[in-house]
């Protein structure tokens, strides 16, 4: 199955189908650190205020591999959809972050 038909939601249910079997967990991570490029612009930042767009920047694209991780898993397991989608970040150590990604992968059915 290619990434263009695994079906990726937040919800818990997928309307016009039931859930025909629960696959697993499936989960995809990153780890990023920040530069000193990057630091360097945020703290500028930091006193006038604002977005810091370079940190913007640097969890889009975690949060971008990480489902991307993510959706490797599911379709290892043979899924049809992840449901129940969601984030989490946590500090690994002063100056680096894990990105994670992760659902339910399930096989679906098409309800009458």
């Amino acid at each position: 199955m290619s990434t263009q038909n695994l079906l990726i939601t937040t919800t818990d249910f997928v309307p016009g189908y039931k859930v025909a079997e629960i696959l697993g967990v499936c989960r995809g991570s990153t780890i990023r650190a920040r530069n000193i490029g990057r630091d360097i612009m945020a703290g500028l930042k930091n006193i006038v205020g604002g977005e810091i767009e370079e940190y913007t920047k640097l969890l889009a694209t975690s949060r971008e591999q990480a489902m991307q991780r993510m959706t490797d898993d599911a379709i290892r397991l043979g899924a049809d959809a992840v449901i129940n989608v969601r984030f989490m970040t946590s500090s690994v150590m002063q100056g680096a972050a894990e990105m994670l990604a992760y659902g339910t992968a399930v096989k679906l059915q098409k309800t009458e």
